[in-house]
């Protein structure tokens, strides 16, 4: 037991290993969105998620958030739009997205967290921008481009926007902006809050979850889309999330929020070895754009 704490205790204090982990992660959350049509609906997978969150978390946790409560409650606000709007906004609104874009858009669009966070640092907390941060993002952005259009200029050219598109752009802006968030959360221990952050999402998503219900378009998870469930729910849904705010503790929102980039190259390469595409020089390509871009960010520390 004290080395499994020991080994705990290492990795939460290495901010690239976890914000790496967790773009790792997020990454099989898309292959898992992908095996999810026609396994279960978007709102089942949505709210049937966070039950799975909490299931976990409450147990292990509940006593310390009743102990800390009473600092919980000074920010319960902030706690409450942040469950809504980085959790199961975000969320609800990419996989009701992902009908109506295409996977590319998806991809191209979620490079615009990290640049929606460092503006944002800007704007509402005055910290300042060198040329090698905003170098850096470029480069990392580029990698992500590469990746999501496969190394085709036709593909980036026949790229047309829809709705889902404004949608994921809405859910990108929710997600920058509980980044920017985590800065100023409730001073209580990051699994506590994150039990809070759960909990509220969970209650958010019932409500989506009885809209399906009541149009008919519900579907309740076959074999398979219970196999996707329960990756969703234990690594995107609690690892990766405990992963992100412990990493935006260590490193702030801005440097944190870079990691994002990681997540549709990842996706690539896992749908590589999970679902047999080929791989590209394109892949390695854009790996070590995002990856240079990162270094090139990091350099001025």
């Amino acid at each position: 037991m004290k080395i499994v704490q020991s080994l705990w205790g290492w990795l939460f204090g290495k901010a690239y290993l976890l914000l790496s982990l967790t773009a790792l992660f997020w990454g099989g959350n898309a292959i898992a969105g992908r095996l999810a049509v026609g396994e279960i609906s978007p709102m089942a997978l949505t709210a049937m998620r966070w039950v799975i969150v909490v299931a976990v978390m409450a147990p292990l946790t509940g006593g310390q958030l009743v102990a800390e409560w009473p600092v919980l409650k000074e920010k319960w606000l902030s706690t409450v739009l942040m469950g809504i709007f980085g959790f199961t906004a975000f969320n609800g609104l990419f996989y009701v997205a992902a009908h109506h874009t295409s996977a590319v858009n998806l991809t191209i669009f979620q490079g615009s967290i990290p640049v929606l966070v460092l503006i944002g640092m800007v704007l509402l907390f005055g910290v300042r921008v060198v040329p090698l941060q905003v170098l850096g993002m470029v480069v990392t952005l580029l990698g992500v481009v590469l990746v999501s259009v496969k190394g085709s200029w036709e593909v980036l050219r026949a790229l047309a926007l829809n709705i889902g598109d404004v949608w994921t752009l809405i859910a990108c802006v929710f997600y920058a902006g509980y980044t920017l968030a985590l800065r100023r959360r409730p001073a209580v221990s990051g699994l506590v809050f994150f039990t809070a952050l759960a909990i509220v999402a969970f209650l958010s998503s019932i409500p989506l979850l009885a809209f399906e219900i009541a149009t008919g378009t519900v579907q309740w998870p076959t074999p398979k889309g219970w196999l996707v469930l329960l990756y969703v729910g234990l690594l995107p849904s609690l690892v990766a999330q405990i992963f992100f705010i412990r990493g935006v503790e260590l490193i702030g929102p801005a440097r944190a929020g870079l990691f994002v980039n990681l997540v549709p190259v990842f996706g690539a390469l896992l749908a590589v070895v999970l679902l047999g595409e080929p791989f590209a020089f394109y892949h390695a390509l854009g790996l070590g754009l995002v990856l240079g871009g990162i270094w090139l960010a990091e350099r001025k520390r």
